[in-house]
């Protein structure tokens, strides 16, 4: 059963083979089971009541195509009934009074929590080792990281704990986590779904999205997921005349004709060759499909990291600033007074990276250096962005290329060299600044520095509001193929 898509699952709920009931406490056996540290709060009444709920629905004729399949939701997204910690000592008990428009409007189709998923502190990292709660262990290999910051999620598609999960990208941590455990994960166009009830990092670059098995399963999840929010001002609305878009539509189109850019900027120095040929099987079989190859250039990938590593943090700094004690979360049980008491409840609350990146922050932010660094990376952002519009305008209709230079690495491996997590970015930072769609999907496996393969993943990129034609580009590759069926041993 828990080999299923979301499609076959929905199927064998509305012809009522398997109940919700059934299948909710099919995921929490296995939850319980797992040793993957992929989950970080259960509440196994809860998720039956949903269920049960879900099963009147679908008994009644009044379910929708989602209604009964269970979602694990990422830390980050506050519920109501569950804790939300965002992976941090800060927010440990922290049990919120209303539910993130994302998990509402899960909610509203019917579908069941089965519970809140690991991540890296306040969703900053890219190996998911900087949780409060301890590593999450990538599924296909359990010395190798699961990527972050939403590896929680993937960890979960990837052994099959939850068909389907939430997810947030600030600068890759839908798409990194999805191709280092082997699964499908897309970030939607910045904007396209709300922020309202999703914990801050930085604000200009969050962005919520799905991780699930398939693409298909990502486009029945984005038809929920994306709409405009009254409640986050940076929400955006792209309708299809009076109706929500439907993210399915184009599933079935054929490829004869796509222009695919390829950066040589993706394919330079850095990049694993295990990674590479995976890669380049995957452009070819898009050949096969009708598509056509297209070298491009994108000059300004380089100035990504930097860019993101002046913005990101400035923006953590502000959003961050509110976890001071006194109004919510973790607070130092000693202190002289109020200035101590800020100081020892963020020293205590927050681990080392959350503080590195509080740090550049508040540094960047300051006067003196607000002209010199801020100012300059936000201008530098405008270049990068003008750099995909130039490709898009006439040389080409997505981009692709690997997602991380090289598969997933050891446990422990990078932990005292922030500035390698950093560079493991380079390919998706650049997509977030610009505020574009992409998505992450398994092409392969590369060699694993101690313990057999790990997954590749391809990365696809499209101008704004193109999600549905990368779900398409996404979909034909899948159903010529079978990357995304694969599961780790012993699933």
């Amino acid at each position: 059963m828990h080999k299923k898509t979301i499609k076959e699952l929905s199927a064998l709920l509305q012809s009522k083979q398997v109940s919700s009931v059934e299948l909710a406490t099919h995921y929490l056996d296995r939850i319980e089971a797992s040793s993957h540290n992929a989950f970080l709060h259960l509440d196994r009444q809860q998720t039956l009541a949903q269920a049960a709920s879900a099963d009147a629905r679908i008994a009644a004729g009044n379910a929708g195509p989602l209604t009964g399949v269970p979602i694990a939701h990422k830390d980050i997204f506050v519920t109501r009934g569950w804790r939300t910690t965002a992976g941090s000592k800060m927010l440990a008990n922290y049990e919120s009074p209303f539910d993130a428009t994302v998990v509402d409007r899960f909610g509203k189709a019917g579908m069941v929590t089965l519970g809140k998923v690991n991540l890296d502190e306040f969703a900053m990292g890219s190996a998911n080792e900087n949780s409060a709660f301890g590593a999450v262990k990538n599924p296909w290999d359990p010395l190798a990281v699961p990527g972050g910051s939403s590896g929680g999620s993937a960890a979960a598609i990837a052994a099959r704990l939850a068909p389907a999960a939430t997810a947030t990208d600030t600068g890759g941590s839908i798409r990194q986590p999805a191709a280092f455990c082997g699964v499908t994960g897309i970030k939607p166009t910045y904007g396209r779904v709300s922020r309202f009830g999703m914990i801050a990092f930085a604000s200009s670059l969050d962005q919520g999205g799905p991780i699930a098995q398939t693409a298909e399963d990502c486009a029945l999840l984005l038809n929920e997921m994306v709409g405009f929010d009254e409640r986050d001002s940076t929400s955006l609305t792209v309708e299809q005349g009076n109706a929500p878009e439907d993210f399915t539509r184009n599933l079935n189109q054929p490829l004869a004709g796509l222009r695919i850019g390829v950066p040589k900027e993706y394919f330079g120095e850095g990049l694993a060759q295990d990674v590479e040929a995976a890669v380049r099987a995957a452009l070819e079989q898009f050949v096969k499909l009708g598509a056509t190859l297209v070298d491009i250039s994108l000059p300004k990938t380089a100035l990504s990291i930097p860019t993101y590593y002046i913005i990101a943090p400035a923006e953590a700094s502000s959003n961050l600033s509110r976890f001071d004690g006194v109004r919510y979360g973790h607070r130092a049980s000693e202190y002289k007074d109020l200035q101590d008491m800020y100081r020892k409840t963020r020293a205590e609350g927050f681990g080392r990276e959350v503080q590195r990146r509080i740090m550049v922050g508040t540094y960047v932010l300051c006067h003196g250096y607000y002209d010199a660094y801020y100012v300059q990376a936000q201008k530098i952002r405008r270049l990068i962005a003008d750099d995909f519009q130039a490709a898009f305008a006439d040389k080409c209709d997505v981009i692709m290329g690997p997602v991380a230079p090289t598969v997933a690495w050891d446990l422990g491996s990078k932990a005292n060299d922030p500035v390698a997590n950093y560079l493991a970015d380079i390919f998706t930072l650049s997509t977030s600044l610009a505020g574009l769609p992409g998505m992450s999907i398994p092409v392969g496996f590369g060699a694993g520095e101690k313990n057999g393969k790990r997954p590749v993943g391809l990365q696809i990129i499209g101008n704004y509001f193109a999600e549905a034609k990368l779900l398409n580009i996404a979909h034909q590759y899948q159903q010529v193929t079978d990357w995304h069926q694969r599961a780790p041993e012993g699933v």
